[in-house]
């Protein structure tokens, strides 16, 4: 729609969870080795915590992909709102199990064991991740864990990594789920991205979509999309995308704060109210009670301490001149 009016040859910011836009902050590239290190070397289970829209699951998908690429077998789960039966199902699938196994339990670890372990020793990778994990059912936690326990005497026969938002990490603190949570030996946790990561994201997928970023946001405009979405991912790609709808209705570009500024508006996502200094009296009351005793102790006249003037910091200050407009 707007490719060819910014100079672009696909759309830079498509919901998509596309390994080729991965960002790969410091967060990142430490979560996407523990993934690496979790299923190469079999250490059972790997805990990958996020809230939503920080890039759980492109991360996810760039780790299988390079897995797969060397033959691995990599049962991916992303809807894990299945009943007992309907997981028994799915894992038959992913290792291409006999037709009967998904009707028996007993059949199902029967053949899922004997496959993993043959997988093993032919030295082919197998691993099971769960997106979204923070949806499992209480039944499906413990067969996650029982599944964990698919060993031989020095091996995990079955890597698995549970990929979640926080809500994740609180049920497994649950009285209930403490012998699965003792099987976790590998966690990470991805946050929101800071201002120069924003600006970076942002710079990276224009480019990867054939762009030059400085002709498509200004700085002003970064600043906007960093403040508005508080640095997820997610809402940065939403901003973006609708901020280049309305620049190209408007016949404009590049994409100015206004722009931005109005797209936030609409999907409601306003600003977070600034922190204002507190006046010299509250200040003056909330002293500590030993500072207070000294002051009138020593008889002195003290003027109330002014606030200091509010300014207004750019996120991009700490870009040095010669790098400012480097990133775009």
């Amino acid at each position: 729609m707007y490719e060819t009016f910014f100079g672009l040859r696909e759309r830079p910011f498509d919901l998509t969870p596309n390994p080729r836009f991965l960002l790969l902050t410091g967060k990142h590239r430490e979560a996407l080795s523990n993934l690496q290190y979790g299923l190469s070397s079999r250490r059972g289970l790997t805990l990958l915590i996020g809230e939503a829209g920080t890039g759980k699951t492109t991360l996810i998908r760039t780790a299988i992909q390079e897995f797969e690429r060397q033959g691995a077998r990599i049962a991916y789960l992303n809807n894990p709102t299945l009943s007992r039966s309907e997981f028994c199902e799915f894992l038959s699938e992913a290792f291409n199990l006999n037709h009967g196994a998904a009707g028996s339990k007993t059949k199902l670890l029967g053949e899922l064991s004997k496959t993993l372990a043959e997988m093993r020793a032919a030295d082919q990778q197998t691993g099971l991740i769960i997106d979204e994990s923070q949806a499992l059912p209480d039944e499906l936690l413990e067969e996650v864990r029982l599944l964990a326990n698919i060993e031989t005497a020095s091996d995990k026969l079955l890597p698995i990594v549970l990929g979640g938002q926080p809500e994740l990490a609180e049920r497994l603190n649950q009285t209930s789920l403490r012998q699965l949570k003792q099987r976790v030996a590998l966690r990470c946790e991805l946050g929101a991205l800071d201002a120069r990561e924003t600006a970076e994201y942002i710079a990276g997928r224009i480019r990867i979509a054939g762009g030059n970023s400085a002709l498509v946001f200004t700085r002003q405009a970064v600043d906007a999309v960093y403040e508005r979405s508080t640095g997820i991912p997610r809402l940065i790609s939403v901003i973006c995308d609708n901020a280049l709808i309305s620049a190209f209705a408007a016949d404009r570009r590049p994409v100015s704060r206004d722009i931005v500024e109005e797209v936030c508006r609409d999907f409601d996502l306003a600003q977070k109210p600034e922190t204002k200094p507190q006046p010299p009296e509250v200040r003056r009351q909330e002293q500590p009670a030993t500072q207070a005793a000294s002051a009138s102790s020593s008889g002195a006249s003290q003027e109330p301490q002014r606030p200091a003037p509010h300014r207004s910091r750019s996120l991009f200050e700490h870009f040095s001149v010669r790098r400012r407009f480097s990133v775009f």
